[in-house]
């Protein structure tokens, strides 16, 4: 985002993936005397996840200066972080519940900082921190430190914190278009909304070797999803503030190892995701913040790499597609909702790979008994296979689902007709 931030308060919107981290962080650990034994940098971040990430940036940045870098987050134990405070660490990064516990203990003091660092402080605030950031502010000397604000969006409460707490700060901005990867291929499709979880569905089966996230608005859309998913059979898990720290660490540390390929989240849990080589992300709905959009779509495509940004948009809100087009200078693709023959030919196609890597069928004619060679010795070779292919993906062949939904229109023609016939 930037080479240096000069010694002022400072504003800088940018979405992720635009080098935020080292933007602050550099210039922070220039301004650290690593022979001082007291806490001179602070950095605040919204959730456990993207402080123990900056936290680890950070400190390999400051690996040869010496600087030492202490994560401070909840859901973790007192002990490591009161005996790292003690060694002397003059950079802590954290959570704003956790650090007003250790200033409220007295284990933390500010009283010799010289920069405040509020990273994605519009989901700080989103999240209920707004008095925690104050408080944190006001234990700082505001005479000889600085604060340095970083969002992604410009929030009438993001802009209320900086009016009271900020000094004459100078402001830089990414443009919304730099933002965006040139190789990020996005996508839409108009969905009614009860169709979106079979929807889906369809589109991850299409995908090769599909991996990736998807976003919904609400904790309780998350955990509905999920299940529905994990009763269809995909490797799934999710993230919500909910989670303990514990089991979040498990989802990602299962995401990462790709032992499940598909991660269901709210904005706010997956703020500070490190994860490497995401096919796809999904937009479930449009966020409510236009500007979120671009910070989720953001996470693909990285380092040149392709990637795919999807969203399921309902007929009533489809004018956000303008306004998405609008914002971010780019155009996006209204795709075609595959039909049944389409999936399942890419399930079948699919099974051929895992038929031909098949080395042990032997000990399965093995245990076949003489009805079966009865049942099958006047069947075609296709009738064999066909008939194991619908005992192996029976969902494929469900008669129940419909080839696709009734477009608009024709629901439009049809309940016209009604009304002239009375019927």
């Amino acid at each position: 985002m930037l080479l240096a931030i000069p010694s002022v308060d400072f504003i800088g919107l940018a979405a992720t993936g635009t080098g935020k981290t080292a933007a602050f962080g550099i210039p922070l650990l220039e301004k650290i005397d690593a022979h001082a034994r007291h806490v001179q940098g602070v950095i605040l971040c919204p959730t456990r996840e993207l402080a123990l990430q900056v936290s680890g940036q950070i400190a390999l940045l400051g690996k040869y200066k010496g600087v030492k870098v202490l994560p401070i987050y909840g859901g973790a134990g007192y002990g490591e972080q009161f005996e790292g405070l003690k060694r002397g660490a003059q950079i802590v990064v954290g959570t704003p519940g956790r650090m007003i516990d250790h200033i409220d203990r007295k284990s933390l003091n500010l009283k010799d900082t010289k920069v405040v660092v509020l990273d994605e402080a519009d989901e700080m605030i989103s999240m209920g921190f707004k008095e925690d950031l104050e408080k944190i502010l006001c234990a700082t000397p505001r005479q000889s430190s600085h604060i340095w604000l970083f969002s992604a969006t410009m929030s009438g409460q993001v802009r209320r914190v900086a009016d009271a707490y900020l000094k004459k700060p100078v402001m830089a901005q990414v443009n919304r278009t730099e933002m965006l990867s040139s190789t990020v291929e996005q996508i839409y499709y108009i969905v009614r909304e009860s169709d979106k979880p079979e929807i889906l569905c369809k589109l991850i089966e299409l995908a090769d070797n599909f991996y990736g996230l998807v976003f919904c608005q609400t904790k309780s859309l998350v955990m509905d999803l999920t299940q529905y998913l994990l009763e269809k059979g995909y490797k799934v898990d999710c993230l919500h503030g909910d989670k303990s720290q514990d089991e979040r660490e498990r989802t990602m540390r299962a995401f990462r190892e790709k032992k499940i390929s598909l991660l269901i989240c709210t904005d706010v849990a997956s703020r500070g995701l490190d994860v490497k080589d995401l096919t796809h992300v999904i937009n479930y709905s449009i966020p409510r913040e236009l500007e979120l959009y671009v910070h989720r779509i953001g996470r693909t495509a990285r380092s040149g790499k392709s990637g795919i940004a999807i969203s399921l948009v309902a007929p009533a809100t489809r004018a956000l597609v303008n306004r998405l087009e609008y914002m971010t200078k780019t155009r996006l693709k209204e795709g075609k909702i595959p039909g049944r023959r389409e999936v399942a030919g890419k399930k079948i196609s699919r099974m051929l790979a895992s038929f031909e890597g098949q080395k042990h069928f032997q000990r399965a004619l093995d245990l076949l008994g003489p009805e079966w060679e009865r049942a099958t010795d006047n069947m075609p070779l296709g009738e064999v296979i066909g008939r194991f292919i619908t005992m192996l993906a029976p969902e494929v062949f469900d008669d129940r689902d419909k080839e696709k939904p009734l477009h608009p229109l024709h629901i439009a023609k049809s309940t016209h007709r009604h009304k002239k016939t009375g019927r």
